[in-house]
């Protein structure tokens, strides 16, 4: 795994976007604050003021089912229900008039949708993934962003897991799989400084 000794983190904010998976209003930051979910909004709050600081693009991958046809429903229950409140970016990532939601309805943010269009207009060649949950949604948004050629950062803080698996497998699997940067929210700090 990636330490903090390795080749210092460098991003070029003229061809990175961040993408904020599944961080939702109404989602579990509001129903159980636990002190590991307070780290974790605390810790996606920080790294999207950063990158807004930065210049880099903030776009919203947010799931939108349907009820009564989204098959993940079935296999999670509601959730993240398209123009209901847990379908929108939840407010303590703050918000600015130039953020991008883009709406999915499946796992990865990628699928059926319009981000890798997104990302190609704006010049995109490296993504920075935070979310939720780290094994589910995350993973395969960075799977599809591997096969389109993206390179990958990840914050290790800002994702989470509490559906399925481990966070450390989820981080070995991006790493070894899709050659993920595993980086702390202070090597992106210095890395935007």
């Amino acid at each position: 795994m990636s330490d903090e000794t390795a080749t210092p983190l460098t991003i070029d904010p003229a061809t990175c976007a961040l993408l904020v998976i599944d961080v939702l209003e109404g989602g579990f930051l509001d129903s159980d604050q636990t002190a590991e979910n307070r780290a974790f909004g605390k810790a996606c709050a920080e790294v999207a003021r950063l990158c807004r600081g930065a210049g880099i693009p903030v776009i919203f991958c947010c799931d939108a089912h349907i009820e009564g046809l989204d098959k993940e429903l079935d296999l999670w229950g509601p959730h993240g229900v398209a123009g209901a409140e847990g379908s929108k970016p939840a407010r303590l990532l703050g918000g600015d008039p130039s953020d991008i939601t883009i709406p999915k309805r499946r796992y990865s943010g990628f699928f059926e949708t319009d981000l890798d269009l997104t990302l190609r207009e704006l010049g995109v060649s490296t993504v920075i993934a935070i979310g939720s949950d780290t094994n589910i949604c995350v993973l395969h948004t960075l799977a599809d962003a591997y096969y389109r050629t993206y390179a990958s950062v990840v914050v290790k803080e800002a994702t989470m897991t509490f559906l399925v698996g481990t966070q450390e497998g989820a981080f070995e699997h991006m790493e070894r799989c899709f050659g993920t940067r595993l980086v702390s929210l202070e090597e992106l700090r210095r890395a935007l400084a």
